[in-house]
């Protein structure tokens, strides 16, 4: 599909952003749920706040798409950026930044155990941030009003 064709479709170009986020929330909530679920790993305290923020994005952003909502990110966008913070102190805790006793992982799985890590590098803690950041940019560069090129 060309720039032309986007430019005249009902939800254009611009709502691709929209469509980015809202596929990413999803993904994370079926990983997050795959990891817990099927593979048996335990979600620590960090990651369950984390999902008390990812989890509804998938229904607001959902939402926003279906109503075509215009302001569907001033409402997801604050959701996600309190998860994208949690998830912050998360990876600085993880990789040591940030001492272990300042954890409120005092029950259950810990907060930086290190349950998988793919690659070397790849950790639940990480796939997590970059969720979070991968959604909060697709809203922030979300504009409902803006054309994919001028008439």
């Amino acid at each position: 599909m060309s720039v032309q064709g986007l430019k005249h479709s009902p939800a254009g170009g611009r709502d691709i952003l929209l469509y980015a986020a809202w596929v990413v929330a999803l993904l994370s909530l079926a990983g997050s749920l795959f990891f817990s679920e099927v593979m048996g790993l335990a979600p620590c305290v960090l990651c369950w706040y984390q999902r008390v923020a990812m989890y509804p994005l998938v229904l607001i952003i959902a939402t926003g798409i279906l109503t075509r909502d215009e302001r569907v990110r001033v409402y997801a966008l604050p959701l996600c950026l309190a998860g994208l913070a949690v998830s912050v102190y998360h990876n600085l805790l993880y990789y040591g930044v940030i001492p272990e006793t300042l954890t409120p992982c005092s029950e259950g799985a810990s907060c930086t155990e290190k349950q998988i890590e793919w690659l070397g590098f790849i950790t639940i803690p990480l796939m997590g941030l970059a969720s979070f950041v991968a959604v909060a940019l697709c809203l922030y560069f979300y504009r409902p009003g803006a054309q994919t090129e001028k008439e």
